[in-house]
């Protein structure tokens, strides 16, 4: 390509500081090529189609159901003679937008396709899985819209006996692994029906993954359920498109290009250049590496709470200064091969620098060290059909070598296999590195581990909805209640959110002990003003025992509504696993002016007396908007406000990829001065996370102290439970903290995974507790701490025990309110216990 067929652009954000930004902002011309490739993400952003744009199934002739039904009898009634689409799920049928075989069930009705509902069958049998009939086209199993196993055990394995989305809240309607048992017997009742398996448990159990309730590496979950496709996270784009595509004839082993969908094989197709992912990120030593989207190690200095921080750390960005006026001629070097976006350009010296062309921000992930295990690194062969690609890591790399590179749609990251990551913590770790690194859909790669004699392919992630896809899917004809088959049955998941309105969807906060991201992703996917507006009226005028007050206005978090990227081509091209931590990344928007007038709206609305706040706030977002904090409690905090710091001390708060309790106390003290000025007595509600990786003995000490010197008494408290895929879960199981390069001389992470000392991380939190006094009068005195007990208010713990308190404190009762947070005066206190 020639000089002369260019354009001159400008990639970066104007506001950049980094050097990269400098580069592409004094006006280099770059090919055109160049341009279509770094705009290919974004364009893949783009491309999917609308998600009601199908021709309709010759069934919506039928109408629209005023129930799905559960019954033959109630499929009559509609003048059905079958099911084109059964879903199966281990939740009662809810036909309300919270519950996701509702808004899938909703939606496959709308593109014109019958569907049917059995919900909580009989697992042990196949008969109950014939109630509604032979599908035409596939059975869709979910265990509903938690985690089975996670609904059924507390995080400390013992059985809960009861279940909020059971009828009458009654435990045991569902089996444990609830997709693995639902889709065999749906095999059973129907041989040749393809099963396609989704929803939170499918999703999160899509690779091999550690299982906390059975202590090991179990595979990935299309092994165990036998089905034909698994549909990972959001999953409407997915399941319309397989609808109709299997309605036109089309053989469900011949689907395999549907993106957000993963399958097993035998063999690799034709014409994919097959990456190992040690080339991506090497369990070994680590030397500089052709990766398009692996993004710099900046030094910064260290802060409190985070002695590994990034770049993005109170604002401090990378400036020109961190880089020799050399990596200019690297970058437009680059350019003028077209590749993607600027790879890690190395300088004479062998210094390693890098510059991203459509991010401007740096990943907190990386560092620098090396150590053995090198063998490690070539985890697998290349494969007959598929070509293979390796880099030479020992010298710096020329144009000819870029000219190489892949390209990126026909290109699959091969991760170690299931027997592999099963025997070898260190993989382990390095394979759920790399699979958080390709989840971000437009730039994420095809991802395939191999299971024995046959591999788990993963398509990338799906495209998000558009707020208007969104806006359509919460439109749709929802009866806003149980089915009927229950009567005046209580259900209380319904109870709990059936005057509540979901605004958004997806989490850019990265918590490494949260499957939201995994699940739903991190761009954040938000509906209009007008279609909430549109819900608030019709909750008030079609829920029953509606009393004018909405209960909730969020999502998985209650601040994220209209928050983005400032340009969806850096949002394409970013590989950060959160934009606010180690700090709120300078590319992020954080504008909450949007869900102010929301907020008033919403108010605003005839009949509606209150809107209250009830999903977890994201403070250190809200810190960026005064406003916000100020219309937030002057109008919608109902007496308590949750948040969660989840910690006060550095280590566990970096394992957690959570803000420094510095933010929590700046929040604190305006919730505190705007709820003075309304007049109100309110109170923050703190979570906090016991026995997390990364967690000690002392930093819990550390905790309490800080609790009783803020005279906080927290009444909920919850030990760190494994989820399949977490960041945090991986933690727990190795040892190895995968934020960082993995290897195999890592600084081990601290992991608590004995029951008694599970325990006693509770107990510190609850130290105000009498039941715990004896646990942590032995553990004061085991640390060398015996000068925190006793009478004085600089104890922790007195040094005797009240007659009658030997045993635990009884549990709190469901659906009761929790005790206030915060002591009134020193005057008045609430109970100890």
């Amino acid at each position: 390509m020639s000089l002369g067929d260019a354009t001159e652009v400008k990639i970066m954000p104007p506001r950049s500081r980094c050097w990269a930004a400098r580069v592409y902002n004094a006006r280099y011309s770059i090919p055109s090529a160049v341009i279509r490739g770094l705009r290919q993400g974004d364009a893949a952003m783009q491309q999917a189609p609308d998600l009601f744009s199908y021709r309709k199934h010759w069934a919506y002739k039928l109408g629209t159901a005023p129930e799905l039904p559960m019954t033959r009898a109630e499929m009559d009634l509609l003048g059905w003679d079958r099911c084109d689409i059964i879903i199966v799920t281990g939740d009662a049928y809810v036909d309300h937008p919270s519950f996701g075989m509702a808004i899938i069930g909703r939606l496959l009705e709308a593109q014109g396709f019958r569907v049917g509902i059995l919900s909580q069958p009989d697992w042990t049998s196949a008969e109950p899985f014939r109630a509604l009939g032979k599908p035409e086209l596939f059975f869709g199993i979910t265990a509903g819209n938690m985690d089975s196993m996670v609904n059924r055990y507390t995080s400390d394995r013992r059985r809960r006996s009861d279940d909020a989305y059971s009828p009458d809240g009654v435990g045991g309607r569902r089996p444990d692994r609830s997709v693995t048992v639902y889709a065999q017997r749906a095999r059973e009742a129907f041989h040749g029906v393809p099963i396609v398996i989704g929803g939170i448990e499918a999703s999160l159990r899509r690779i091999a993954h550690f299982d906390y309730w059975s202590d090991r590496v179990r595979r990935s979950v299309l092994a165990d359920a036998k089905a034909d496709l698994l549909l990972f996270g959001n999953a409407e784009r997915a399941i319309v498109e397989l609808a109709h595509r299997l309605a036109r004839g089309e053989p469900i082993a011949s689907i395999r290009d549907i993106r957000g969908t993963a399958f097993m094989r035998r063999g690799l197709p034709e014409g994919w250049t097959e990456i190992d992912a040690s080339e991506l990120d090497q369990p070994g030593p680590v030397r500089p590496h052709l990766n398009p989207y692996e993004t710099p190690d900046w030094p910064v200095e260290p802060t409190a709470g985070n002695d590994d921080a990034g770049p993005y750390v109170r604002g401090r960005q990378p400036t020109c200064a961190d880089a020799p006026a050399e990596a200019g001629s690297k970058l437009r070097a680059a350019a003028k091969v077209g590749v993607e976006t600027i790879a890690r350009a190395t300088v004479q010296g062998g210094a390693k620098l890098a510059a991203q062309a459509a991010a401007g921000a740096a990943d907190n992930t990386g560092d620098n060290k090396t150590g053995p295990n090198t063998a490690r690194a070539n985890t697998t062969s290349a494969k007959p059909n598929s070509q293979s690609i390796s880099v030479d890591h020992s010298v710096d790399h020329s144009v000819d070598q870029l000219r190489q590179r892949p390209v990126r749609a026909r290109s699959l990251v091969r991760l170690p296999s299931f027997e592999q990551v099963r025997d070898d913590p260190v993989l382990y770790a390095h394979a759920s590195r790399v699979f958080h690194l390709e989840t971000n859909p437009g730039n994420a790669r095809a991802l395939v581990q191999r299971h024995g004699e046959r591999e788990v392919w993963l398509n990338p992630p799906p495209i998000p909805l558009s707020s208007a896809e969104l806006d359509q899917v919460y439109a749709l004809p929802y009866s806003r209640r149980p089915h009927s088959e229950y009567g005046q049955a209580r259900l209380p998941a319904w109870e709990m959110i059936r005057h509540s309105i979901n605004i958004m969807r997806g989490c850019f906060g990265g918590c490494t002990f949260c499957s939201i991201t995994e699940h739903e992703g991190r761009i954040i996917q938000s509906r209009s003003e007008a279609s909430i507006l549109d819900e608030i009226a019709e909750v008030r005028d079609r829920t029953p025992a509606f009393t004018g007050i909405i209960s909730d206005l969020g999502g998985p978090t209650a601040n994220m509504w209209r928050l983005s990227c400032k340009d969806s081509r850096i949002e394409a091209a970013c590989r950060r696993l959160s934009c606010v931590y180690p700090g709120i990344c300078g590319n992020l928007n954080t504008d909450h002016g949007p869900l102010i007038q929301l907020y008033r709206k919403a108010r605003a609305v005839p009949g509606i007396k209150r809107v209250l706040i009830a999903s977890g706030l994201r403070y250190d977002l809200a810190l960026r908007s005064p406003e916000y904090i100020r219309e937030l409690v002057m109008h919608h905090v109902g007496g308590y406000l949750k948040i969660a710091p989840e910690h006060t001390e550095p280590g566990p708060l970096a394992a957690m990829m959570k803000p420094g309790i510095g933010s929590y106390e700046r929040f604190r003290q305006l919730f505190e001065r705007y709820s003075r000025e309304a007049g109100k007595e309110q109170y923050l509600i703190p979570y906090f996370i016991a026995a997390h990786p990364g967690t000690s003995d002392e930093d819990m000490l550390n905790l309490a102290l800080w609790l009783k010197r803020n005279r906080l008494r927290p009444d909920q408290v919850q030990a760190f439970l494994p989820t399949p895929l977490a960041l945090a879960s991986t933690m727990y199981h190795t040892g190895i903290n995968p934020l960082r390069r993995v290897r195999g001389d890592a600084k081990p992470i601290s992991v608590v995974r004995k029951l008694r000392q599970r325990r006693l991380h509770k107990a510190f939190l609850r130290w105000h507790d009498s039941a715990n006094w004896p646990d942590l009068r032995a553990a004061l005195k085991s640390m060398g701490r015996a000068d925190l007990i006793g009478n004085g208010k600089h104890h922790l713990v007195p040094a005797f025990q009240p007659g009658g308190a030997v045993g635990r404190a009884a549990p709190r009762r469901a659906g009761s309110p929790p005790r206030a947070q915060r002591w009134p005066t020193k005057r008045r206190r609430p109970d100890s216990g």
